[in-house]
C-alpha cells in the first residue's frame, strides 16, 4: 500500500510537472459566425457519435464494467472488511458473497474479452507486446485465486498465500505500469483541455 499510494502520489506530480497552464487568449468576436441554433441542438449527438460509446459500444459496456467491478470487488468484499476490521478498527459496507461472487465472474470475463480482443483485432495485435499480455494475467490472477479460495478448490493455505502476493504485486505495479491510467483518465478528464473534458481543462502539456 505504501508503494501504491506513493506512487499514485509520484505519478500526480509528475503529470503536473509536464503540465502548464493554459494561457487564456481573448479571440476577437467581430464577423464570426455564431452556431446556428440547429447545431446548437445536434452537437450533443454528433458529440455522442464520436464517443467509443457511440463508436464502440460493446467496447464501452464491457470495458466500463470490467473496471467498475475491479474496484468494487475488492473494496466492498466480505473477507477483505472483516481483516480490515481486525486491523484497523473500521471497515467498508460489504457486499453479499453472492454479489462479490459474480463480481469476480464479471472480472475475469472482462480480462478474456480485453485477451481476445488484442489477439483477434489486427491494429490492436499490432500494437500489443508482451507486457500487455502480462498485465492482464496480473490483473486476473488475483480474482481468480480469491474465487478458488472462497470455494476451497485447491489446497487453500497455497491458494490464499498466491492470492495476497499477487494481489500486493498488482498494486505495486499501478502506478509504474500502464495501469497507470487510473491516474492519467482523471487527470486528462479533469485537468488538461481536450473534447473530452468533464472538469476545467485548463492545462496543456509543456512544449
Amino acid at each position: 500500500m505504501a508503494v501504491f499510494l506513493g506512487g499514485i502520489a509520484w505519478r500526480l506530480v509528475e503529470l503536473f510537472r509536464l503540465t502548464r497552464k493554459r494561457e487564456r487568449v481573448a479571440w476577437p468576436t467581430r464577423n464570426v459566425r455564431a452556431d446556428s441554433p440547429a447545431e446548437q441542438k445536434f452537437r450533443p449527438i454528433l458529440s455522442f457519435q464520436h464517443s467509443l460509446i457511440g463508436q464502440h459500444p460493446v467496447m464501452a459496456v464491457v470495458s466500463g464494467l470490467f473496471h467498475l467491478c475491479v474496484f468494487i470487488a475488492p473494496l466492498f468484499a466480505k473477507g477483505h472488511n472483516l481483516m480490515m476490521r481486525e486491523s484497523l478498527g473500521f471497515c467498508f459496507w460489504s457486499l453479499p458473497l453472492t454479489a462479490t461472487d459474480a463480481l469476480t465472474v464479471l472480472v475475469l470475463g472482462g480480462v478474456l474479452f480485453m485477451l481476445a480482443r488484442r489477439l483477434v483485432i489486427p491494429r490492436v495485435r499490432a500494437v500489443s507486446g508482451l507486457a500487455d499480455y502480462a498485465l492482464l494475467a496480473l490483473v486476473a490472477v488475483p480474482y481468480l485465486t480469491g474465487f478458488i479460495a472462497y470455494h476451497q478448490w485447491l489446497p487453500y493455505r497455497a491458494i490464499v498465500t498466491l492470492h495476497m502476493l499477487t494481489g500486493e504485486a498488482m498494486l505495486i505495479a499501478i502506478p509504474f505500469t500502464k495501469m497507470a491510467h487510473m491516474v492519467f483518465f482523471l487527470f486528462a478528464r479533469g485537468f488538461m483541455e481536450s473534447e473530452h473534458n468533464v472538469g476545467r481543462g485548463d492545462r496543456v502539456w509543456s512544449s
